[in-house]
């Protein structure tokens, strides 16, 4: 029996290609995200805990040169947490072209998936037909056998 052969099979090849491209693309940028919105909650955690300890050290005898470090240190990580919500939102935008990338490579190659689906369907009846044809061939064949034979 013949076997459908899709002639732009090499198209579509490079179109999974391309989508699995885009998909790693996406997959890398969310591991970068998931990075870095860790990486906020573990300052936001730190400066929430330098907090504690700079209001616990107000109770009682202050030491103005170790309340000015701590501050500092605060600040500093207040600093680190705002580069990182400015790196966050660059990824978010990054993110968002390469998932449209993606959704653009998704589409293409569905396009040529339709294509092959419906040339296959159209094969798979011409194939029915032809075989249906061969069939009524040889029921005539052996009908005129019986009828030459009962001659």
């Amino acid at each position: 029996m013949p076997r459908f052969r899709f002639q732009l099979q090499a198209v579509l090849d490079v179109r999974l290609r391309a989508e699995r491209e885009e998909r790693r693309r996406v997959g890398e940028l969310e591991t970068a995200r998931r990075r870095l919105e860790d990486g906020l909650r573990r300052r936001q955690a730190q400066i929430g805990e330098a907090r504690n300890q700079l209001r616990d050290r107000l109770a009682g005898p202050i030491d103005a040169s170790s309340l000015r470090g701590q501050a500092n240190a605060s600040l500093a990580e207040m600093r680190d947490a705002q580069r990182v919500v400015l790196e966050l939102a660059g990824i978010h935008r990054r993110l968002e072209a390469v998932r449209e990338d993606l959704r653009a490579a998704s589409r293409a190659r569905r396009a040529v998936e339709l294509l092959k689906e419906r040339r296959f369907e159209t094969w798979r009846l011409e194939q029915d037909r032809l075989e249906q044809a061969e069939l009524d061939e040889m029921a005539v064949i052996r009908g005129s056998r019986r009828t030459v034979e009962s001659l």
